[in-house]
């Protein structure tokens, strides 16, 4: 969830911290009953991916801040192409002015249209659909 990730998620990858635990988060439950959980599983992904009897692989397409949309596109285009499964946002990519939803959106449906004529293979790409459009 949002809420996690903008708690921990970069905290941990701070290279001033020598040492970082966390020893206690306490959600409220009226805010943890929310959550339903993930509409579905592993094997949905495999089947929509048509990968089977191996890990999938992927990443995420870094650095998440300062690429245009378009040279974000083209991070998954390379990625895709390069053999990976899919690519995702960072957690914490959103709409910037520099690169609005849509137009990742766009340039990301390319990379993979791309990728997938070129290689043969169904490929994805995971948005952070959390961010405003």
């Amino acid at each position: 969830t949002n809420m996690f990730t903008s708690i921990v998620g970069n905290v941990f990858g701070f290279k001033a911290l020598r040492a970082l635990r966390l020893e206690d988060l306490r959600i409220p439950p009226t805010y943890s009953k929310t959550f339903q959980g993930p509409p579905h599983g592993i094997q949905v992904e495999r089947d929509k991916l048509n990968k089977y009897g191996r890990p999938l692989l992927g990443c995420t397409i870094k650095p998440k801040l300062g690429l245009s949309a378009k040279n974000y596109g083209r991070a998954c285009y390379e990625c895709l192409r390069g053999g990976l499964d899919f690519t995702k946002d960072d957690e914490n990519v959103n709409s910037q002015p520099f690169m609005r939803w849509r137009d990742r959106f766009v340039f990301c449906a390319e990379a993979i249209y791309k990728a997938q004529a070129e290689t043969g293979e169904i490929k994805g790409h995971y948005l952070n659909a959390t961010a405003g459009t």
